[in-house]
């Protein structure tokens, strides 16, 4: 069995994974529960995750253009955690637990995740321990979301589609991952 190291992907790459995943964009709040109608200006449950939509992103001290800057994102489809909002402005968790401000036309449902600094994350055949696992998704590495069961997510990146657990990647546990 030939087992891959999957790399991480260019941006341009990445859109069109996003894209062809998404069949373009999604609605913000379209992984809450059904149900659940939150009390925030969306609407939609907090946390929730979201995706970087475009290559370059400044991420605010506070939710509005007069805030300075305190990042700027260059990583289009990257998994943020949405843990706070205004209409208008998104306060998010990133992968490295900073929390910024963007606006809310910077991200969009799209669902992604970003496997975990140290090793290689396995993508396996099926959704069940003990399943082989046919590639690796590169430490920090950035995969789409293209289908769920159960805590399992199937991911595709590079051209290969594997499924993984929530504990391997970056951007599945419902939690709030920064304070």
């Amino acid at each position: 069995m030939k087992q891959a190291f999957l790399h991480r992907i260019a941006a341009p790459a990445l859109a069109a994974l996003l894209l062809a995943a998404c069949n373009g964009e999604r609605d913000e709040g379209s992984d809450c529960p059904a149900h659940e109608k939150a009390q925030t200006p969306s609407g939609f449950c907090l946390p929730r995750y979201l995706t970087l939509k475009r290559d370059e992103v400044f991420g605010r001290k506070g939710p509005g253009k007069d805030y300075p800057a305190v990042y700027v994102y260059h990583a289009l489809g990257l998994p943020v955690q949405v843990v706070d909002e205004t209409s208008d402005w998104r306060r998010i968790c990133d992968p490295d637990g900073a929390t910024v401000w963007v606006s809310r036309s910077m991200v969009d449902g799209r669902r992604s995740v970003m496997a975990l600094a140290g090793a290689p994350a396995p993508l396996y055949a099926a959704p069940k321990p003990g399943a082989a696992p046919t590639a690796y998704l590169k430490p920090r590495a950035v995969a789409v979301i293209v289908g769920r069961r159960g805590a399992w997510a199937q991911i595709r990146a590079d051209g290969r589609t594997g499924w993984v657990k929530p504990d391997e990647v970056w951007g599945l546990n419902d939690a709030l991952q920064c304070r």
